[in-house]
C-alpha cells in the first residue's frame, strides 16, 4: 500500500470519526478517557481529542511531504492507536449515558440518606446537652460543674458542625432539584 492511500484511509476514518461524533451530544465528562501517554490534548469533550487527531493527521502530512519517514511511521502508528480509542469511547457512549443516569440516580439516594444521617446526629447531640444542662443543675461541687460545662461547650460545637452539614446538604439537594 502506497504512502497516498494510507493517508486516504486514515482521513476517510478520520471523516466518519468526525461524523459520526457530530451526531453525539458533546457533553462534557469529568473522568479522563483516554490513556495520557495516548493524547497530549486531555480535554472533557471527544470533540478536543478529535481535534488533536486532526492536528497529528496534518503533522503526518507535512511529514510525508518532507520525507521524514521515522515521523511518518510514528505518526501514523498514533493515527491508528488515536482513532481506535475514539472509536472504541463513542461505541460506549449509550453506556455512559445509562451509567451518568444511574449515578445521578444513586447521588440523590446518597444526598437523602445523609441528610437522614445527619438529622439523626443532630438529634441526639441535642438530647446530649439537654442532658448534661439537666445534670449540671443537680451539680454540687464546682469541679463537677466546670467537666460539664466543658462537655456542653465541645457538644455545642458539634451540634454547630453538625448543623453546618445539614445546611450544605440540604442546599445541594436544592440545586440538585432545581438542575432537574
Amino acid at each position: 500500500m502506497s504512502i497516498q492511500n494510507l493517508l486516504d484511509v486514515l482521513e476517510k476514518q478520520i471523516s466518519m470519526l468526525a461524523t459520526e461524533l457530530a451526531s453525539q451530544p458533546d457533553t462534557p465528562f469529568s473522568i479522563p478517557r483516554f490513556d495520557q501517554a495516548l493524547f497530549h490534548h486531555h480535554s472533557n469533550k471527544l470533540s478536543g481529542y478529535l481535534q488533536e487527531i486532526n492536528q497529528n493527521m496534518a503533522q503526518l502530512k507535512s511529514c510525508v511531504r518532507d520525507n521524514r519517514t521515522v515521523q511518518v511511521q510514528f505518526l501514523s502508528e498514533r493515527l491508528v492507536m488515536q482513532i481506535e480509542a475514539l472509536k472504541r469511547e463513542l461505541s460506549t457512549q449509550p453506556l455512559r449515558r445509562q451509567e451518568d443516569k444511574f449515578g445521578r440516580q444513586s447521588q440523590e439516594r446518597d444526598l437523602y440518606q445523609r441528610l437522614s444521617e445527619h438529622q439523626d446526629y443532630e438529634r441526639r447531640l441535642v438530647a446530649m446537652v439537654d442532658d448534661r444542662e439537666l445534670q449540671l443543675n443537680q451539680q454540687i461541687t464546682l469541679e463537677n460543674k466546670y467537666k460539664l460545662q466543658k462537655e456542653i461547650a465541645a457538644l455545642a460545637g458539634r451540634l454547630a458542625r453538625c448543623r453546618q452539614a445539614l445546611m450544605r446538604i440540604e442546599k445541594a439537594i436544592e440545586k440538585q432539584e432545581t438542575s432537574d
